[in-house]
């Protein structure tokens, strides 16, 4: 039996070595949220195009305001979609007044920000800007102070997003601001998904007392899509060799089936028997994971498969540690592995050794600590815990069919083969859900 990282390590090998680069598909960056770009992105000019003001306030020339207070005529307005029109070059003791993301005006090389300033006893009006007015600056700037340099984020030219990246809404922002209307895209692949059991009716079926409802085909759909692919419902598959087989030969017109339960060692279990027949190839059988030990990977008919387990948590564990990153290689992405965050551990914890175990938990700031800062008496947080430290708590389920319990966890706790005997205020391991 594999270990969880020797497992994840197959996944990507067979993944990446196998993979055929995706079709290309033209879209508006509106439609392209969670696709990944088959080409590199450029910036059609410098970004900011122009030195842009952070403040509002007054743009001066810092060598003038090196020694404070000094006062200044104040000779125009800049603001977003407005510059100033004219120049301060050559124009001693000037300033103009500037909004935030106005350009900065010629002749000038710093903002003092206006909470740094105060209206000064007006002068004789000295521009078409009117009334005229002084301003005294009371903190002197350094050149380029409160101010973004033109080109400071890109150049023309400079590559802003990479082939291969994802895209999520700042991506999409991104595209829009260098001016693409379309972005070329991978084609996202088809997954097909298969649950099993003469145990599982359709959704609105009324179930008898010792049936349950199709919900892990429900669960796996929103999993496919959140990772980047589009789910195929194939139905459901019997307890029966001849009729799996053909729902499997069925849905191998997909990129990658993905079968759940009937992949333990049970008398009506015939997923691995099945696939065998099949003439499947069998990377992986069992992991050393806790829910999700009988876990399958391998390849038929040229396609990849995930035998996964058919209770619920299981099934949502297993997809999102080795289903999910195996879509994102086969939508054009890198092979995206699991990022752990750490949180101080709420309530002991005394799990079984030598396997790694996610257990469905929640991530909550410190309890020990109320709004003021101060140490409130009645909870008592974890020993060591400071107040900005997240605080993981299992939440209350039932093992791996807890759907309950899986629906209020915001994350999974990880806990290595290594650990034992975990206490409160420990560092842990999470792994956040994904939605």
């Amino acid at each position: 039996m594999l270990t969880f990282e020797q497992a994840l390590a197959t996944v990507r090998e067979k993944i990446m070595t196998a993979q055929a680069e995706p079709a290309v598909e033209i879209l508006p960056p509106v439609s392209a949220r969670g696709r990944v770009l088959a080409e590199d992105l450029v910036a059609d000019r410098d970004y900011p195009p122009f030195h842009r003001s952070t403040r509002d306030g007054f743009a001066v020339r810092a060598a003038e305001v090196a020694a404070i207070p000094v006062t200044l005529d104040v000779v125009g307005l800049a603001r977003a979609g407005e510059p100033f029109g004219g120049s301060l070059v050559g124009r001693a003791a000037c300033a103009v007044e500037i909004m935030t993301g106005a350009p900065l005006p010629d002749g000038t090389d710093a903002v003092v920000m206006i909470e740094h300033t105060r209206e000064a006893a007006s002068g004789s009006a000295s521009s078409s800007y009117h009334p005229a007015r002084r301003v005294e600056i009371l903190k002197s700037v350094r050149s380029f102070d409160n101010v973004v340099r033109q080109g400071s984020e890109t150049a023309a030219g400079g590559r802003v997003l990479p082939r291969g990246r994802r895209l999520g809404p700042g991506e999409i922002g991104l595209a829009a601001s260098i001016g693409r209307a379309e972005v070329s895209v991978f084609a996202q692949p088809q997954v097909a998904i298969l649950p099993t059991g003469d145990e599982v009716v359709a959704v609105d079926e009324k179930p008898a007392w010792f049936q349950i409802r199709n919900s892990n085909a429900m669960t796996l759909a929103a999993q496919a899509e959140a990772a980047g692919g589009v789910p195929r419902l194939c139905g459901i598959a019997p307890d029966s060799r001849e009729a799996l087989g053909r729902l499997i030969e069925d849905s191998l017109a997909c990129d990658l089936l993905v079968l759940s339960g009937g992949i333990s060692v049970g008398k009506y279990d015939f997923v691995a028997e099945v696939l065998t027949g099949l003439g499947a190839e069998f990377f992986i059988q069992g992991v050393a994971i806790r829910p999700g030990k009988p876990l399958a990977f391998g390849c038929v008919c040229d396609r990849f498969f995930f035998a996964l387990p058919g209770n619920p948590v299981s099934t949502f564990v297993t997809f999102e540690l080795f289903v999910r990153p195996a879509i994102a290689c086969l939508s054009g992405a890198a092979f995206e592995q699991p990022v752990y965050l750490k949180a101080r551990l709420g309530t002991p914890v005394r799990p079984a050794t030598g396997l790694t175990t996610f257990m469905p938990a929640r991530v909550t700031r410190n309890r020990a600590f109320s709004s003021s800062g101060e140490t409130t008496a009645d909870t008592g947080g974890p020993q060591g815990a400071q107040q900005s430290d997240p605080v993981v708590d299992l939440v209350g389920w039932q093992g791996s069919g807890d759907l309950v319990g899986l629906a209020e966890a915001n994350c999974f706790m990880v806990v290595h083969p290594h650990q034992t005997d975990l206490a409160p205020g420990d560092w842990v391991d999470v792994l956040p859900k994904n939605w």
